[in-house]
């Protein structure tokens, strides 16, 4: 079984600046994997390399079972396969109807696949009455949970969330985090890649955790591991709020 995300010891630049520092990863099928640690850690240059945004000046990169060169047409084609959330949501100025048809569009469905597709993300997420407002109107929970289903309503085979909810009520998270189990739920050979720093969320959601520290992937363990029983000192003090950074 390919895993659809490998990275072997991954280093990435940006002028005097180390982002990321021979890191290693392996995401498996089926799991929602969590990446913690402090601002500045590299945990958003991590994601950016996944999606094939970035390329590493070392390392070597496998997603979804191929490498991949950014802006080539190789990228292309995987990243269709690919979902990413980001904090801040993103509407279109369009209505909540086309907004979650948008990414239908480029992908070449045909009109009828793609409204029985967004009528039904309409209904899931009880927003049947909101079709024809204009996306960017709405509440910021409600235009984070569009931007979450425009996102998914292609089934990507790898979803990628960089604190998608934060700054959001206790309500807006919860219905969130339903939507990415539910997301999860529906395919076993799907994997989601979780950044946050919420360590509530991380415990709640997530199979595994990494800690990164500098650029560096201190340690990877399943959750109760990660929590209980951490291997590397650095972890144990982060957990506990007692890491200095």
């Amino acid at each position: 079984m390919t895993a659809p995300v490998s990275l072997e010891k991954v280093t990435k630049r940006y002028g005097d600046v180390t982002a990321l520092h021979d890191a290693c990863l392996e995401i498996r099928e089926g799991e929602v994997f969590g990446i913690v640690g402090p601002s500045g850690a590299g945990k958003s240059t991590l994601l950016r390399v996944v999606d094939i945004l970035e390329r590493p000046d070392h390392g070597e990169v496998s997603v979804l079972g191929r490498s991949a060169s950014p802006n080539s047409k190789l990228a292309d084609e995987i990243r269709l396969q690919i979902g990413m959330v980001h904090q801040k949501p993103v509407s279109l100025n369009r209505s909540v109807a086309n907004n979650l048809a948008y990414p239908l569009m480029i992908r070449g469905w045909d009109e009828g696949r793609i409204k029985d597709a967004v009528d039904r993300e309409l209904k899931k997420l009880g927003l049947e009455d909101r079709r024809a407002k204009n996306a960017r109107t709405l509440s910021g929970g409600e235009m984070q949970r569009i931007s979450f289903s425009r996102t998914t309503i292609f089934s990507p085979k790898l979803l990628l969330l960089d604190e998608f909810a934060a700054n959001l009520d206790p309500g807006n998270v919860s219905l969130l985090e339903g939507m990415v189990k539910g997301y999860m739920n529906e395919n076993s050979s799907r994997a989601t890649i979780i950044v946050t720093h919420n360590l509530f969320q991380a415990k709640r959601m997530c199979d595994r955790i990494a800690l990164m520290w500098n650029g560096e992937v201190v340690e990877v363990a399943d959750k109760d591991k990660f929590f209980d029983h951490p291997e590397d000192d650095r972890t144990a003090k982060f957990i506990t709020g007692d890491l200095v950074y």
